[in-house]
């Protein structure tokens, strides 16, 4: 595994996501189909990958706080699988630790 423990790399791909979030709450004005870019919430450091996807594709991605969206290639097999492949991106599940690291991290999380 490149760029470090599963720990380190889920606490990487949580801090994309909530960027991410940021990025969402600044086209609340957007319709739903409308394409946003987004960014690939892989733990790579240094990606600067941009995802094309609806603010629909992006709820949908959200409804589970152990899945990514991604940059096709980015996976990490060790981590994570591929549950949702489209055009321009997947989307993985986090598993194990990452997943846990995930649900602990999750801005959506009401606790």
């Amino acid at each position: 595994m490149d760029g470090g423990s599963p720990r380190r790399l889920a606490e990487n791909e949580s801090i994309y996501r909530q960027l991410n979030e940021r990025i969402e709450a600044g086209h609340e004005l957007t319709l739903p189909n409308e394409e946003v870019a987004f960014l690939c919430e892989c733990g790579q450091l240094g990606c600067n990958a941009v995802l094309g996807l609806s603010l629909r594709e992006y709820e949908e991605i959200r409804d589970n706080p152990r899945w990514f969206g991604l940059a096709p290639g980015h996976e990490m097999p060790e981590l994570e699988r591929v549950v949702i492949e489209r055009s321009g991106y997947i989307v993985v599940e986090k598993m194990g630790v990452a997943g846990a690291i995930a649900e602990a991290t999750d801005p959506r999380d009401e606790d």
